[in-house]
């Protein structure tokens, strides 16, 4: 039946990239998976190819409405959510001298805004029945920052910070809250970046390549199931050793 047999699972940013992944993965272990995008038919197709009952819904998590009315349709659907992955994100480049504030507080929205929104919206549920996993995907970025990413490594240091403040609030109630900090994947979001940067961060990483986003799924798997229930304020690091910590 696979270890996550029964689990009920929402994965912001599911669409497309390390999101649809995450999401197939958990359905192969049984979970049913609720696949949350901002295009409502690129969920919708995302969902029909999972097994399980799987749903899409549509949602700007940058949008405390639209988020609340997101996870309602969810609870409603599936009479609870198990676990929430915050996998939901953008990724732009700019100088800090050339940096807009609109561009800086988009990337705070969306990247770190969201994770607030979404796990608060979750843990009433959460807490009640005494049982629940949420895993926020970071990024190695907030280790150890970049050149023309402070807005994108900022927010998702910050995604840490709220990950280990978290754990300490909801642990002893049943709750694991943990993070996720990959390095460089092959995705949509990593060839939109500049080619020169790309190139540049290959040649930093030991293992001479960016991941697939398949490799990234058995960490959040882990996290998602009961052999995860001792990871707690954790951060994970599948990164093909851009840090090594």
């Amino acid at each position: 039946m696979g270890q996550l047999a029964g689990r009920r699972c929402l994965v912001t940013g599911a669409g497309r990239g390390i999101g649809e992944a995450i999401a197939a993965g958990l359905a192969a272990e049984g979970a049913r998976v609720a696949v949350l995008d901002l295009d409502q038919a690129r969920a919708d197709a995302v969902a029909a190819q999972l097994p399980g009952g799987a749903i899409g819904v549509a949602a700007d998590v940058s949008d405390p409405e639209q988020v609340a009315a997101a996870i309602s349709a969810v609870e409603a659907a599936f009479g609870g959510i198990d676990a929430l992955v915050n996998n939901a994100g953008i990724d732009t480049n700019a100088s800090v001298v050339d940096m807009s504030l609109d561009l800086w507080d988009r990337m705070i929205a969306v990247n770190l805004r969201s994770v607030f929104l979404c796990s608060k919206a979750v843990l009433p549920g959460m807490l009640e029945r005494g049982w629940g996993r949420i895993i926020n995907i970071s990024s190695q970025l907030a280790q150890k920052g970049a050149p023309d990413m402070a807005h994108y490594a900022a927010a998702k240091a910050g995604v840490i910070g709220f990950t280990r403040s978290l754990a300490y609030e909801v642990a002893a109630k049943g709750v694991t809250v943990n993070a996720i900090c990959p390095g460089p994947v092959d995705t949509a979001l990593w060839r939109a970046i500049p080619s020169g940067w790309r190139e540049r961060k290959v040649s930093e990483l030991p293992i001479g390549r960016p991941a697939r986003v398949e490799e990234i799924v058995p960490t959040a798997v882990l996290l998602a199931s009961d052999g995860g229930a001792y990871y707690i304020g954790a951060t994970l690091n599948p990164n093909g050793g851009d840090i090594m910590v």
